[in-house]
């Protein structure tokens, strides 16, 4: 990694770095000292750290797997999954891509029903195979996906059970009913590895052997990655350098970390997302990731920033170079990490897990416990449960109903806007961003690349007026990852939650709730909690039509802040 910083945060860097050197920092990292954190239980948590080797003892294992889905002869495969589960499978998936003589991967982590139905259009799920990853075996959405699959597969009156293969860790919920439904195969998780740290484990490399990427190499990468990693010297150990970077900058007010991925491995940034804000958004700290978020001219950025960029040597992006260039000659702080293969993937996982950990320290938190995704996991359950119990959900009032809108928030916040027309309510809810702030846009709707299009205009329309950074999460998936950062991080989040109606709906074997009731119980669960928590927070509703009311809002939002 080469580091390219002002001089004031090279200096505080540099005295990180010989704390950490001098202090034997990294070995008691790796003898596993949870005085390094919080000293409440990290020691629990951190199976991830010898996991790559464990693996590599176990490639055969990952060999069968490869050969026996190749001798299936599957055209598709779908991941069900949420968060840890299934977002390492997706940056396998994009960055990969199809294998000769292995199956298209799939993945689906939203409740949102057309993105239930537009999986299931693409992947014959009486053809299909089928893997269920769901770590406690007790997560509402992986319960739901297979609950609906299975039964589309053809369910107990066929051999359903025969194309399904269950991740999960040992005596869950999830491995009874693998066993009761016949699954052909139950690989395990580590109960000491936590989601989002499991990349490396069997939540990662099954779907790498199903989709037929070589695990073994993988995992060599990783391997070797990770002895660099117990080196002493903090100046030149990978792993640890880039954590008392990360670390080092947050405190120092450079908290927004802003990803920078080449086109080849554009997917990396949403499984670190996930890994860096649900690890250290809590107890009112944060390093928040900013993904996807194009690049702009240094006159679009604050003195909050520092960029990361993960560039794959052998296909550069000539624009991305010149851009990150500007920046450092700017004075903005960059990071720069090189990936000289695409297998180095494996190594990158690891790298950033330790980072990660790292920063952890310095910023005085627990980087393994996620308490505010569990918050939004219990108001979702009491939505879910009056609905099962009444047919429906609690009532709700809008604050203000016009153009084509219906926006709600909670009292406080309500007291806070002003406005009889959309646009006037939105110019006053986008008048609380302040220097220093991120605007947070949660789309509660199908994420497809033509949605994602309006959305990004959007986020960058309010970067470059408001000079902030912008996160863009499609809901419920992002509940799993940077939820846990605009709950429980630094009152510096300022949100928009689009939901919708459905145009159509999707129906759950074995349960009075729908997709689309799942659905809107998460968005109101979370929107609970951001209010619980005193956040900045507006949620504007669509009607069935969302391109359209997608489209209405772009303009209604260009009108409000210009």
């Amino acid at each position: 990694m080469k580091q390219s910083l002002p001089n004031e945060l090279a200096v505080a860097v540099h005295a990180a770095t010989g704390d950490w050197t001098a202090n034997a920092k990294v070995a008691r990292l790796w003898s596993r000292d949870k005085s390094l954190w919080t000293n409440a239980d990290e020691d629990k948590w951190l199976g991830w750290m010898d996991i790559a080797d464990k693996q590599l003892a176990d490639r055969a294992r990952f060999e069968q797997i490869s050969a026996d889905v190749r001798a299936g002869k599957f055209e598709d495969a779908v991941l069900l999954g949420m968060g840890g589960s299934s977002l390492c499978p997706e940056v396998l998936a994009l960055t990969f891509g199809r294998q000769p003589g292995f199956p298209q991967l799939h993945i689906l982590d939203s409740t949102d029903p057309a993105q239930v139905l537009a999986v299931q259009a693409a992947a014959d799920p009486t053809k299909a195979l089928f893997v269920v990853a769901s770590k406690s075996g007790s997560t509402l959405e992986p319960n739901v996906f297979k609950q609906y699959f299975f039964e589309q597969a053809g369910g107990s009156a066929s051999d359903a059970g025969s194309r399904f293969i269950a991740i999960t860790d040992p005596g869950s919920k999830m491995e009874a009913v693998a066993r009761a439904d016949g699954f052909s195969r139950i690989c395990y998780g580590l109960p000491s590895i936590g989601g989002r740290y499991s990349a490396l484990s069997d939540f990662g490399m099954v779907a790498g052997a199903v989709m037929g990427i070589d695990v073994g190499r993988f995992l060599e990468g990783a391997v070797k990655m990770a002895a660099a990693c117990r080196g002493n010297d903090a100046a030149v150990n990978p792993g640890v350098s880039l954590g008392l970077a990360l670390g080092t900058l947050a405190n120092a007010g450079r908290d927004k970390l802003t990803l920078v991925t080449s086109p080849a491995i554009h997917d990396l940034g949403a499984w670190l997302e996930q890994l860096v804000a649900e690890s250290t958004g809590k107890n009112g700290k944060a390093i928040i990731p900013v993904d996807r978020e194009p690049l702009a001219s240094p006159a679009a950025y604050g003195t909050d920033r520092v960029f990361a960029y993960i560039r794959y040597a052998p296909a550069p992006d000539a624009a991305q170079d010149a851009a990150v260039a500007v920046l450092e000659a700017a004075g903005q702080p960059v990071l720069r990490i090189d990936l000289a293969d695409i297998y180095d993937l494996g190594a990158e996982f690891f790298r950033w897990e330790i980072a990660t950990a790292v920063a952890g320290a310095l910023l005085g938190i627990n980087p393994f416990d996620q308490p505010d995704v569990e918050a939004s996991k219990i108001e979702t359950r009491k939505l879910t449960n009056e609905f099962e119990a009444t047919g429906h959900l609690p009532p709700e009032a809008p604050i203000l109903e016009a153009d084509g809108f219906r926006f709600f928030t909670d009292a406080r916040n309500a007291a806070q806007l002003a406005g009889s027309t959309a646009v006037e309510l939105l110019r006053s809810h986008f008048s609380r961003i302040h220097a220093g702030d991120y605007f947070g846009l949660l789309g509660y709707i199908r994420m497809n690349p033509e949605h994602e299009a309006v959305l990004q205009s959007i986020r960058l329309a309010v970067r470059d007026r408001k000079r902030v950074a912008t996160c863009l999460g499609f809901g419920p998936r992002f509940l799993h990852s940077t939820g846990q950062a605009y709950k429980g991080g630094p009152d510096s989040g300022v949100f928009l939650q689009i939901t919708c109606d459905d145009a159509w709906d999707v129906a759950i074997p074995g349960q009075k709730f729908t997709f689309g009731v799942v659905k809107a119980a998460q968005a109101r669960g979370d929107f609970d909690v951001l209010a619980e928590r005193g956040r900045r927070a507006l949620r504007v509703h669509l009607s069935s039509d969302v391109h359209g009311g997608l489209a209405n809002l772009q303009k209604a939002i260009l009108e409000a802040i210009a």
